[in-house]
């Protein structure tokens, strides 16, 4: 099974941006892919990926990069410290996927994004950038599942 799951709170500005990628790429995947969206606990990312082959996570990061530039990583080999302290949320993404690993509970294949916000406050529209990033984003994870993975 392949799945895209976008992680983040509405809510709460740029910390919408993967669910905003989730939603772009639900209304043009090919068939066979299953899109999900998570808000509030990462390590539901654990459960939500049990069964999956194939995963792909992306999620707003706050790192004090450029707000709109996009990380990727691919989950196959420890991300070691360029991913650290990368997210919005108590536990990071990267903390999750290394808790995964730890505990055997990853997919055989996990490509993750990391799309840097600015805004993040209660109530706070999406950004222009972060918007960009994750229709950006939306399109290469729709190129990749077209073309086979």
């Amino acid at each position: 099974m392949i799945l895209v799951i976008g992680i983040g709170n509405a809510d709460r500005g740029d910390d919408a941006a993967g669910l905003v990628a989730a939603r772009h790429i639900r209304d043009a995947a090919p068939p066979g892919v299953t899109v999900t969206e998570l808000d509030g606990d990462q390590l539901t990312l654990l459960d939500a990926w049990d069964g999956a082959a194939d995963v792909y996570v992306v999620d707003a990061v706050c790192s004090g990069a450029e707000p709109g530039t996009v990380c990727r990583f691919d989950g196959s080999a420890p991300l070691g410290a360029r991913f650290k302290h990368r997210g919005t949320h108590i536990f990071s993404l990267a903390d999750v996927v290394e808790l995964g690993r730890a505990l055997h509970r990853l997919p055989v294949r996990l490509r993750g994004y990391g799309i840097e916000g600015a805004a993040f406050e209660l109530g706070a529209p999406l950004s222009l950038e972060a918007e960009a990033a994750a229709r950006t984003v939306a399109e290469q994870i729709l190129h990749e599942l077209w073309a086979g993975g």
